[in-house]
């Protein structure tokens, strides 16, 4: 066809979409949420508020925060969710694929209806009430309820699932922080994902699963726990072991982005909530952290690799207790919210995505 449109690999570059829900400037190392820096929202609003940001459009003010925290209880409060639990939990232990079940099981059992059928009410109620389970889902532990076993907010109640115990305070903040800064991040290859399957009218449950599938893959969301593993290695010599891996040509795993050309803020953001925490590991990551991103300037001159987010939040979600095989369902919690916010936002748009591929096997040939 002669009005194709050649575009670099991986669409890289390419606008596919207009959006108000987020946005990533990456020469200047800042990113925002419908106006307000992502950072400044971690370090002073709570998980249910930025949610609300996210997925309603507005920073909630006291009563709006109140009842929204109440609609988010009372929909981990479903009392459908036991069964639905009870019915994965015989078939898998692995988190993310517990929760893509639960979100099939429960578009059934609600007869969740396609989102192209439904007014901006009921979606913004469909969001709402899938996102609420994606903590209990994924921590799998604690209550066979979908209720609180903590008695506190989202965060407080996940936290508790996952180790056992109730948080403390510090625990509870910083892991809210990593949350917030991780609610969304632009057209990453999960929230492509999540509009592509919105744009054909689809169900909430269906977008859903569509993205933690992708968010699944090792190139997406499954460095986290590989950050730490490097931390391992290197013990108590960090120098000898990274200039090792540099040599042999090896990536280190949380260093670099593929937007980003200055430091991530994510991962600064996350540096000030790890000291904050304190403690031996802290000081180990952060030594490590340093001489990482001093060799990797020597290496790289031309293009200088800072620790990004994965690295960062490997050390703060150790720190906080959260097992290792826990850390990208936890990132998948996080980016749950933004993903919601995406499927409203391409719902209100009647135009399928349909982009084209240009064939080039062989030609035709008779049979």
């Amino acid at each position: 066809m002669s009005d194709l449109i050649d575009v670099p690999r991986g669409l890289n570059g390419v606008v596919a979409a207009e959006t108000a829900i987020s946005d990533v400037n990456g020469e200047a190392g800042y990113y925002q949420y419908r106006g307000h820096s992502a950072v400044d929202l971690a370090r002073a609003r709570s998980f249910e508020d930025v949610w609300h940001l996210l997925v309603v459009g507005d920073l909630p003010d006291a009563a709006a925060s109140v009842a929204f925290a109440e609609r988010i209880a009372a929909s981990r409060t479903d009392p459908r969710m036991p069964e639905l639990l009870a019915a994965v939990a015989n078939h898998t232990d692995q988190p993310l694929a517990r929760l893509r079940a639960v979100w099939t099981l429960a578009a059934s059992v609600r007869r969740s209806a396609a989102l192209y059928d439904l007014g901006e009410e009921d979606r913004l109620g469909e969001a709402i009430a899938y996102a609420a389970m994606a903590p209990v889902a994924l921590a799998g532990g604690g209550s066979a309820s979908g209720g609180s076993v903590s008695g506190g907010g989202v965060v407080a109640d996940y936290l508790e699932r996952v180790t056992g115990v109730a948080p403390d305070a510090a625990h509870e903040r910083a892991l809210s922080a990593y949350l917030i800064a991780a609610m969304d991040h632009g057209f990453n290859a999960s929230t492509f994902t999540a509009r592509v399957i919105a744009s054909t009218g689809a169900d909430m449950a269906s977008c859903l699963t569509g993205a933690v599938g992708a968010l699944s893959g090792p190139l997406h969301g499954g460095a986290p726990a590989r950050a730490l593993d490097s931390l391992d290695r290197a013990g108590d010599d960090p120098a000898s072991w990274i200039a090792g891996e540099l040599a042999a040509g090896r990536r280190l795993m949380g260093f670099g982005h593929a937007v980003y050309r200055t430091a991530d803020p994510r991962s600064e953001l996350l540096r000030e909530v790890a000291q904050g925490l304190g403690g031996e590991r802290v000081a180990q990551a952060l030594a490590f952290q340093d001489e990482a991103e001093r060799q990797l300037a020597q290496h790289r001159p031309d293009r200088p690799l800072h620790a990004n987010v994965e690295f960062s939040a490997a050390v703060v979600m150790e720190q906080c207790g959260i097992p290792r095989d826990l850390f990208t369902p936890t990132f998948a919690l996080a980016r749950t919210i933004g993903w919601t916010a995406h499927v409203l936002e391409q719902a209100r748009d009647r135009k399928i995505i349909r982009p084209s591929a240009r064939y080039v096997g062989p030609a035709v040939r008779a049979v």
